[in-house]
């Protein structure tokens, strides 16, 4: 699958985000080591603690159905410039794939692509 096949998948997440609070729409595409593609948005609630990020939910509906080794991911969002995932995101991310590529989109500034690592250098580990 291809970087612009992955985003154009994320895109299509956005109609589903619940951001009835900051009307930031996230939409997150991530492929699976075997090819298959689990998608997520961002869900928001009135205690803001119970909200979740679009790539968590990508994440957490892959490993509910047995899926725990991972490629990339794609994310874009409402916004114009890029959406990189919080602080949270990428240490879940770096669980099951450290070296995850990071696709990420932004209206005015094209796609850019990382290395997990590069954005989360030192993750925790136990």
């Amino acid at each position: 699958m291809t970087d612009k096949e992955l985003i154009e998948i994320a895109e299509q997440q956005l109609k589903y985000s619940y951001a009835p609070y900051s009307n930031f729409k996230v939409g997150a595409a991530l492929l699976s080591k075997d090819g298959r593609v689990f998608t997520g948005c961002n869900i928001e609630n009135a205690s803001y603690g119970a909200s979740n990020c679009a790539e968590r939910t990508a994440v957490f509906k892959a490993v509910s159905e047995g899926t725990k080794e991972f490629t990339a991911i794609a994310i874009v969002s409402s916004a114009d410039i890029l959406t990189y995932p919080c602080g949270i995101c990428r240490q879940v991310l770096a669980q099951f794939s450290p070296d995850i590529k990071i696709i990420l989109k932004g209206k005015n500034e094209g796609i850019k692509t990382f290395v997990l690592s590069e954005l989360l250098p030192y993750s925790f580990t136990l």
